[in-house]
């Protein structure tokens, strides 16, 4: 038969109050440390005894002393009191100073894009916090999985959560390599990407994205089909360099390669635009300082 377990209401009540007592030996002194009245800390006193169910003090006129059950009692409650003082103390740090361990999940493309530029100072900036970056293209549940935050495009964030933008919207914009475009009718139209080689992404949920983009201000998706499918941005990128095919890729990613003349871009006029990438977490009232830090340290750079 399964057992219903609950806190007692009070559990703790006369606790701190008999601990100063059989710590001083004197209600009056335990009194004087906690800022109440004698009278206030014997009624705790005996409210605990009759919830533990036997006398813990031998009271005279003239001194206080432990029963054989107070020292058992105390001797195990004092380091658990403690225990429970510094926990109440390590909580209330972190919720005052930046501090702790920031567990952070992001996607892979995200880190060179987002991250790289800014670990490195983050870290001497705010020396107590322990910075952990977990890289996955899956979506992450923060709560079961223990992050603060995320950060992703902000089309794949659940709507429940608080979103700070990290960047300006941006397209999403098709590439190729002098190599590759040098063999190949370079494409005008959307339709014309039928006859490339065209590099694909599978999604987290298993699906292979298809390529989208905008015409004549409808949005237009295409099944595009080629030698390569990878599961993050940067392998695209790779391939796309080396000649493997063509690539749809974040614009942030390809913008030096395309300034340096490694990639071209191409179908410009179609391109799709993403709303950009967001940090993202459960709520206004959790966000710690470590978290207030991280975000605004990324912002601001």
């Amino acid at each position: 038969m399964k057992k219903n377990f609950t806190v007692r209401h009070g559990a703790l009540d006369g606790v701190e109050a008999s601990l100063s007592v059989a710590r001083h030996h004197s209600f009056r002194k335990a009194a004087a440390e906690l800022g109440v009245t004698p009278s206030a800390v014997s009624q705790a006193v005996r409210t605990l005894e009759a919830r533990v169910g036997v006398a813990l003090f031998i009271r005279t006129t003239r001194s206080v002393g432990l029963t054989e059950a107070g020292l058992r009692f105390f001797a195990r409650a004092t380091p658990a009191f403690d225990e429970l003082i510094h926990a109440c103390e390590d909580a209330r740090t972190l919720g005052k100073r930046p501090s702790g361990l920031l567990r952070i999940a992001v996607p892979r493309a995200v880190i060179p894009l987002i991250l790289e530029p800014v670990i490195a100072s983050f870290c001497h900036t705010y020396p107590e916090i322990e910075l952990e970056i977990a890289a996955s293209n899956d979506r992450v549940e923060l709560a079961a999985g223990g992050f603060d935050a995320g950060i992703r495009l902000g089309q794949f964030i659940a709507p429940d959560m608080v979103v700070v933008p990290l960047t300006d919207p941006f397209p999403f914009v098709v590439v190729g390599s002098p190599d590759y475009l040098g063999a190949r009718k370079r494409p005008v139209r959307i339709e014309d990407l039928r006859d490339q080689a065209c590099l694909r992404i599978r999604r987290a949920s298993g699906a292979i994205a298809s390529w989208t983009f905008v015409e004549e201000g409808r949005s237009v998706e295409i099944v595009v089909s080629g030698p390569l499918i990878a599961h993050e941005y940067p392998t695209l990128l790779a391939a796309a360099l080396r000649g493997v095919g063509l690539a749809q890729i974040p614009g942030p990613l390809v913008r030096a390669p395309i300034a340096a003349g490694q990639l071209r871009p191409l179908l410009t006029r179609f391109s799709s635009t993403t709303p950009g990438v967001f940090l993202y977490h459960p709520g206004r009232r959790q966000v710690l300082p470590k978290l207030r830090a991280f975000i605004d340290h990324v912002k601001r750079r």
